[in-house]
C-alpha cells in the first residue's frame, strides 16, 4: 500500500537534487506534489515528469526569501488543493568554500537570507495554515554540517544549525496541535550542488568518498526514501528530530 496516498505535498527546492528525487518519490507513493523553485523552468520540467507518469503536479516558481512570494505559494497550493499536508522545505544554497576569516558580508548574508530566514519564511506559513486545518506534516532539509563544525564553510554550517532549532522549537510548540516537525540531515549526496564543488576541485571527490565510513557519498534517491519516511504515518512517533542520512559520517 502506498504510503501517502491522497496528500498534498509542497517541496521548495524541488526543481532537481533532493528536491527533485523527493517529489518522484512524493508522486510515487501517491500524493500530489507541488514542486517549488526559483528556477521556474526545473520546477515546470519535474511537474511534467510527474503528470506524464500518469500523477498530478504543478511547478511554482518562488523565492523563498521573500515572505510574499512564499505566502503567495501556500495560499496557491491551499486553493488549488483545499489543503497542506505535507511540506518539504529543502530550497537552499551553498556559496562559501572559504575559512571563516576569508568569508565575505555578502556570502554571510546570502546564506542567512535563503537558508534560514527562507525556511522560517516558510515554516510560519505553513503552520498557520496547517492550525487551520488541524495538522500536517513539516521536513526540512538540514545537513550534517548543523551536527558538528563545517570547515571551509563556517557559515553554511551556522545556518544549517539554525535550521534544526527551528525544527526542534516548532516541534515543542506545535506537537499536541497535530503538527509533527522533522529535519533530514544529508551527508556529502551526488547532486547539481556537488558536481559544481567538483569542477572547482577535482582532488576532493576521493577526500569526500574517504570520509563517509561506507566509501562513497549518497544519492539522492536515498535523501528521498527518508523524507518520505518522515512524511509517513511510519513515523507517527518521531518528532523534533534531526535524522543523519550520512552513511555514518557523524558516527565517528
Amino acid at each position: 500500500m502506498k504510503k501517502l496516498t491522497g496528500k498534498i505535498a509542497l517541496i521548495t527546492g524541488g526543481g532537481g537534487g533532493i528536491g527533485r528525487a523527493t517529489a518522484l518519490a512524493f508522486f510515487a507513493e501517491g500524493a500530489k506534489v507541488v514542486v517549488a523553485d526559483l528556477d521556474t523552468s526545473t520546477a515546470r520540467a519535474v511537474a511534467d515528469e510527474i503528470t506524464a507518469a500518469g500523477g498530478e503536479a504543478l511547478g511554482i516558481a518562488v523565492d523563498v526569501a521573500e515572505s510574499d512570494q512564499v505566502d503567495a505559494l501556500v495560499s496557491q497550493v491551499v486553493k488549488l488543493f483545499g489543503r497542506l499536508d505535507i511540506a518539504f522545505n529543502n530550497a537552499g544554497i551553498d556559496v562559501e568554500h572559504e575559512p571563516l576569516h576569508l568569508c565575505t558580508e555578502a556570502m554571510f548574508d546570502s546564506l542567512i537570507s535563503v537558508n534560514v530566514k527562507g525556511v522560517w519564511l516558510c515554516m510560519r506559513r505553513e503552520i498557520q495554515q496547517m492550525l487551520e486545518q488541524g495538522g500536517g506534516i513539516i521536513v526540512n532539509t538540514a545537513s550534517i554540517g548543523g551536527l558538528g563544525g563545517a570547515p571551509r564553510q563556517p557559515v553554511y554550517g551556522a545556518t544549517k544549525h539554525a535550521v534544526l532549532g527551528l525544527t526542534k522549537s516548532a516541534a515543542l510548540e506545535y506537537g499536541r496541535k497535530g503538527i509533527r516537525v522533522n529535519a533530514v540531515c544529508p551527508g556529502v549526496i551526488r547532486t547539481p550542488m556537488m558536481d559544481r564543488a567538483l569542477e572547482r576541485d577535482p582532488r576532493r571527490k576521493t577526500r569526500i568518498d574517504q570520509v563517509h565510513p561506507v566509501g562513497r557519498v549518497g544519492e539522492a534517491d536515498e535523501i528521498a526514501r527518508a523524507v518520505v519516511f518522515l512524511s509517513s504515518d511510519d513515523a507517527s512517533f518521531v518528532h523534533g528530530v534531526g535524522l543523519p542520512v550520512d552513511g555514518a559520517y557523524t558516527a565517528r
